[in-house]
């Protein structure tokens, strides 16, 4: 899989660092949310869609989305 997209809440700290990913292998679409970095937990969740992947994304961003950092995959 590669990432399609990736998302940053701009905190450096291990216990407040987010990310969001959309991955793809170009049939299959999958979304990551990681809390505290590469060590950290996170949750992975397979999508039908891209479309439904944007979706599930944008709910992980939530309101707080324009403190979020999009970063080039």
């Amino acid at each position: 899989m590669r990432i399609e997209r990736h998302w940053w809440n701009g905190d450096r700290s291990p216990r407040g660092r987010r990310d969001v990913y959309i991955r793809t292998d170009g049939q299959q679409w999958e979304v990551e949310a990681q809390t505290g970095g590469t060590a950290g937990r996170s949750k992975l969740y397979p999508c039908p869609s891209r479309a439904s992947a944007e979706i599930l994304a944008d709910a992980w961003l939530g309101s707080r989305r324009p403190e979020w950092r999009q970063m080039v995959p």
